[in-house]
C-alpha cells in the first residue's frame, strides 16, 4: 500500500498520500501500535495533511503570486479538474492553460497571460516535488519507528 502510495504521489490516478498514510497507520495497527506509536501516527498524518493540502493549493498559490485575476484563479481549477480526466499531462499542463486562458478572458493580454499561466505551472511543480518529498518522509518516519 505504502508503495502504490509512492507511486500515486506522481501519477494522477492514485491518491498517493493518502496510500501512504492509509499503509502506514494499517502497519501501526496491524503490530497493535507496540513499535509505531500514536506519537509517529499523528506527525505522520500532519505531513499527510500538509501533503494534501500542498497538492491542491499550489497552483492556485503560483497564480496568484503572479497577480492573477479571480477569472485565472478559477481557470486554474477548472483546468486542474479537468486534467484529472487527460492523464499526467493533463494534470501538469491543463492547470497552466485554464489559467492562462482565464487571464486572457479577464485581460486580454497575451503576454500576462502567459505569465500567469507559467507561474500556475511553477506552483504546481513545487507542490509536486513537496509531496514527494512529505511522502517519503512519512515513509522515513515510519521505517525509523519499525527500527528503533
Amino acid at each position: 500500500m505504502i508503495l502504490l502510495g509512492l507511486a500515486g504521489t506522481v501519477l494522477p490516478v492514485l491518491p498517493g498520500t493518502v496510500l501512504v498514510w492509509g499503509g502506514i497507520v494499517l502497519g501501526a495497527w496491524i503490530d497493535d501500535f507496540a513499535r509505531v506509536g500514536m506519537t509517529t501516527v499523528v506527525v505522520v498524518s500532519v505531513l499527510a495533511l500538509l501533503a494534501w493540502g500542498l497538492e491542491y493549493v499550489a497552483g492556485l498559490m503560483g497564480a496568484k503570486k503572479a497577480g492573477a485575476s479571480k477569472l485565472a484563479l478559477m481557470g486554474a481549477a477548472v483546468g486542474t479538474v479537468l486534467g484529472l480526466f487527460m492523464g499526467l499531462v493533463g494534470v501538469l499542463f491543463m492547470p497552466l492553460v485554464g489559467a492562462a486562458v482565464g487571464e486572457y478572458l479577464a485581460r486580454k493580454d497575451h503576454a500576462r497571460a502567459v505569465k500567469v499561466g507559467i507561474a500556475t505551472w511553477v506552483g504546481i511543480m513545487v507542490g509536486l516535488i513537496a509531496k514527494v518529498v512529505l511522502a517519503f518522509t512519512m515513509v522515513g518516519i515510519f521505517g525509523a519507528a519499525l527500527l528503533i
